[in-house]
């Protein structure tokens, strides 16, 4: 009985499409011409201005109607049913598309009067795993979605979650400003969000059991599934290794920030600035204080505890005094006080604090 319940819950036969009005949809969506192709343009400069001028929500609206998902599903389909017309009309469709957004961003970001690389662009260059999974899952929702007798809204969620668009606006934005690693970033993750969505598609269109064309010669099937199988391979594991990356960093940050949390709490010396710095097997912690200075011996004997951080293989530069002449940035020790009246410190502390740091900076100057 509970088998039956599960079954019949879980079971995506219930309310599937008939399957030659699926496959006429997704092929009449595999077209780039007319309304489609302007419908892309469109959307590859509103997704190019968001990008520029750091807005989520202009982003996310030009991915709701980017029809960029449509050759993708449409190769996938074709390699689960056999059907390599389809296929190359897929990819035919696909690098036309992918030409003519490349070339729409890239001259949006040739005559921008901004320049500079906001942090939903710098996002989009490096892509890791959890890219994978997104876009393998988002696929498969796409698949199920697109084989329904009742259209939904999910679709334009999974043009969001995917994001197709924003890659190819960075790839642009690398052309255009002669940056090869962010071009390069971006391809990849676009390559990442194609190649997997298109695998989801066949998957699906293969569990869902749709008619497949036969050939007499099986050794071009079994050449098919070979290079699917090279494909998903090679475009998988860079982004494992990015992603390794990516978690040692993070690791390394949260360690650090503990450390200079727990270990410089001094009540006349305020920590103004840190960065933290990460080349995948060594760290730089690099501190900037204001306020009395910490004796050499102290500072030494905070190094010790690095270890205890899991920073043993790190190394702790700190300046202050002389060492900060080049360093001080008033709107950096501002945003210290905030912070210290924020934490409760007491207004003698602070103002002991500020005096000292104008008297060093005085002086220095």
């Amino acid at each position: 009985m509970l088998r039956f319940i599960v079954s019949r819950r879980f079971n995506l036969h219930l309310d599937k499409a008939d399957e030659q009005s699926i496959i006429k949809d997704i092929t009449w969506n595999t077209e780039f011409k007319g309304a489609n192709l302007w419908t892309l343009i469109f959307a590859i400069f509103i997704a190019s201005i968001g990008l520029n001028v750091n807005s989520t929500a202009v982003i996310i609206g030009a991915m709701l109607i980017s029809p960029l998902m449509g050759p993708i599903m449409g190769v996938g389909l074709g390699i689960g049913i056999n059907d390599f017309a389809l296929v190359k009309k897929g990819f035919r469709n696909l690098f036309f598309a992918t030409i003519t957004s490349v070339a729409t961003s890239t001259l949006y970001f040739m005559v921008t009067p901004l320049h500079e690389a906001q942090s939903e662009l710098l996002a989009r260059t490096t892509p890791t795993v959890w890219d994978v999974f997104i876009a393998f899952l988002g696929g498969l929702a796409g698949i199920v979605a697109a084989t329904r007798k009742e259209k939904n809204n999910v679709i334009p969620g999974v043009a969001i979650a995917t994001a197709l668009m924003p890659p190819l606006c960075t790839a642009g934005y690398g052309i255009a400003s002669g940056n090869i690693y962010y071009l390069l970033g971006a391809f990849y993750l676009y390559f990442i969000n194609s190649v997997f969505i298109c695998f989801s598609t066949i998957l699906m269109v293969r569990f869902l059991r749709f008619r497949k064309k036969y050939f007499e010669d099986k050794g071009y099937e079994k050449k098919v599934s070979r290079y699917i199988f090279i494909i998903i391979t090679i475009t998988l594991l860079p982004s494992i290794y990015m992603a390794y990356r990516i978690v040692n960093k993070s690791i390394f940050v949260n360690n650090a920030q503990r450390f200079v949390k727990e270990q410089f709490q001094f009540r006349n010396t305020q920590v103004v600035s840190k960065n933290f710095l990460f080349n995948g097997r060594e760290g730089n912690i690099e501190l900037l204080l204001i306020g009395h200075e910490i004796p050499n011996h102290v500072i030494d004997s905070i190094r010790n505890e690095m270890p205890n951080y899991n920073l043993g293989h790190s190394q702790l530069i700190v300046r202050q005094g002389l060492n900060a002449k080049q360093e001080v940035d008033l709107m950096q020790i501002k945003a210290s006080i905030r912070k210290m009246c924020s934490a409760g410190i007491p207004l003698l502390t602070w103002l002991t604090v500020i005096r000292y740091a104008s008297y060093r900076i005085c002086v220095l100057n």
